[in-house]
């Protein structure tokens, strides 16, 4: 009998570790004897470096040991991302290409002047780097994906809690607390990793859609020079087209304060709703082989972590597409009236812009497996012909006004119908009207008795009250005079 409890004998006098025991049942039998880290960095996307990935388990080797404030480990996720950002060519932003993108903001925002009712923001233009853009956005990263984190790296848990035999559950000892911080530590790889590959993609600061850093306006030259790869257009043209889209967003967000809480909450909102299905979590965590990278690489970038929709969230993640498409169908729509006469590839650019965004990178992909929401404006070509229509019916100051309230916003219903928008309406304002006028005669008094009084009148006239103010030829007269008669005075 071994004298250590924690390394059990397994029958030949060989010590076996307890965790590797662990990992053996949970991962498929093989156990950690075939296990090589440079094959999980594979299967994870990251970087063949074997000085880089001592540095980086090492680190994840602590954060897992270490007491996590929550059940997702942020640290690592903004660890992984810088280190996937570098990971490629991201080059330091130069004195240059600052001023260079400065330039192109500012004449952005007088080209926009003319085309919306909204004011200029006065932001300062900005050069980010790739590094750069990810601790700008990590923030607004985090509170967009925290709640459905939290139910992922839950399930997580107790998934690989539950598969664990409960010979091993007493054996672990000190180690527990590991087990707890693991599936926090793995979403947040995950998400770090996804992260930094849309570092790679994005090209400003609202290139999404969403305002990933408040009060910024900001383009990423690197990005910018890799979009303009293939087009066969003049650099200046591609960074002026870009960085008015980039202004008409942030011109959006400042001018309409509401619009981002309003984005954001949806986002919150639907990602809160989110149910994690723990028995994908569980065949994950008996079938995994970490002998065989490809089937893990298979399994992430299936989205074996993306939740399952209910008809509720299918219904909230509606509205949130929606507001995303007007959004982009906005700027799309102002982008296209600001450059059409001073950019001779304005069109071009236009449905180049109209179809990544659209369909999406695969930097987007990756993250709608890893959180189940995706993040693009599916209907922007209609929202699109909406706002042109609305330009059309009230000038460019009724269609930007808009913005002044949620309420205001149009539907997916208007999507389907733009032209009857305007219709709908003045229908809706109209019975709007109607409420609000009856509301207010009733608070002022305007609804009172009189009715019933004038009803109740009528009915004490066939009682011979009412009828008195006849003429003196009608029977209430005749009445009276019985009655006096009655009294023993007749009338002479």
């Amino acid at each position: 009998m071994t004298s250590n409890p924690l390394n059990p004998s397994n029958g030949d006098d060989t010590p076996k570790d307890p965790l590797t025991e662990m990992l053996q049942n949970l991962m498929g039998g093989k156990g950690m004897e075939n296990f090589d880290p440079a094959e999980l960095a594979k299967a994870a996307g990251l970087p063949n470096d074997p000085n880089l990935l001592a540095q980086m388990f090492s680190q994840v080797q602590a954060m897992m040991s270490a007491p996590s404030e929550g059940p997702v480990n942020w640290q690592l996720a903004h660890d992984n991302a810088r280190r996937v950002a570098a990971s490629g060519s991201d080059p330091s932003v130069t004195s240059q290409q600052s001023r260079e993108v400065d330039e192109a903001l500012r004449l952005a925002e007088l080209w926009l002047d003319p085309v919306t009712d909204l004011p200029a923001t006065g932001l300062i233009g900005r050069a980010w780097s790739r590094a750069e853009w990810v601790e700008a956005t990590l923030g607004t990263w985090k509170r967009l994906t925290e709640p459905v984190a939290n139910s992922i790296a839950n399930a997580l848990s107790s998934a690989m809690t539950e598969q664990m035999p409960e010979e091993m559950k007493s054996m672990m000892g000190g180690a527990s607390s590991m087990l707890q911080n693991m599936g926090g530590a793995i979403f947040g790889m995950q998400l770090g990793q996804a992260i930094g590959a849309l570092s790679a993609d994005v090209v400003s600061s609202t290139d999404i859609g969403v305002p990933l850093a408040d009060l910024e306006m900001a383009l990423l030259p690197a990005n910018v020079a890799a979009f303009g790869e293939g087009l066969s257009l003049p650099e200046n043209d591609i960074r002026l087209f870009l960085a008015v889209r980039e202004a008409a967003h942030a011109r959006l967000f400042v001018q309409v304060p509401w619009l981002r809480g309003h984005l954001l909450g949806a986002i919150e909102a639907y990602a809160r709703g989110i149910h994690i299905d723990t028995s994908r979590i569980e065949e994950l965590a008996r079938d995994l082989d970490p002998s065989n990278p490809e089937g893990i690489q298979e399994a992430l970038s299936q989205g074996v972590f993306m939740p399952q929709r209910t008809p509720a969230q299918d219904q909230a993640l509606e509205k949130l597409e929606t507001a995303l498409a007007l959004v982009e169908g906005w700027v799309d729509e102002l982008t296209a009236a600001a450059t059409e006469k001073l950019l001779p590839s304005a069109g071009a650019l236009r449905e180049t812009v109209r179809r990544r965004r659209a369909t999406g990178g695969p930097a987007e992909h990756a993250f709608a497996s890893l959180v189940g929401l995706e993040l693009r404006p599916r209907r922007l070509r209609d929202a699109a012909t909406l706002w042109a229509t609305l330009k059309e019916e009230r000038g460019i100051e009724g269609r930007d006004a808009i913005w002044h309230h949620p309420d205001l916003l149009p539907t997916a219903e208007d999507l389907d119908d733009p032209k009857g928008f305007s219709a709908r309406r003045k229908l809706a304002e109209a019975s709007d009207s109607e409420v609000d006028d009856a509301l207010q005669k009733l608070l002022s008094g305007g609804f009172d008795s009189a009715p019933e009084a004038e009803e109740g009148t009528d009915a004490g006239g066939q009682d011979g009250t009412a009828d008195t103010a006849k003429d003196d030829g009608g029977r209430p007269d005749e009445g009276k005079d019985n009655k006096d008669g009655q009294d023993g005075q007749p009338k002479g």
